[in-house]
């Protein structure tokens, strides 16, 4: 079974027992979090329940594994012969989780 999630402005293609990196969400590490917007559901390529805008009673556990941050992006800005240099770093947040059930409204609980 596999279902595309929304979070943190993305969409994401799963099934169970995938390990994703998303927008960090503020919870504790182990902690388990459910992904209620789900923008489609399958079991195969015949079997597919598309969400008008999300497949109603549809949801996905998830475990948080870790909160951290990636790794540096280097920001360069430069225009020849006007002296202008910037030079700036960023490191994203971000949150890795393990899918661990999809739920459908039908079934009880389907992995």
């Amino acid at each position: 079974m596999f279902a595309i999630i929304k979070t943190g402005g993305k969409q994401y293609l799963i099934s169970a027992g995938d390990k994703i990196k998303i927008e960090k969400i503020d919870t504790e590490e182990g902690k388990e979090v459910v992904f209620d917007e789900v923008l489609l559901l399958g079991k195969d390529e015949k079997d597919i329940k598309i969400g008008d805008p999300l497949v109603k009673g549809a949801k996905v556990n998830a475990k948080v594994i870790k909160q951290d941050r990636a790794k540096k992006i280097i920001i360069f800005k430069y225009k020849p012969k006007k002296r202008y240099k910037n030079k700036k770093g960023h490191r994203q947040l971000y949150t890795e989780v393990e899918i661990l059930k999809i739920l459908s409204s039908s079934a009880k609980s389907a992995t």
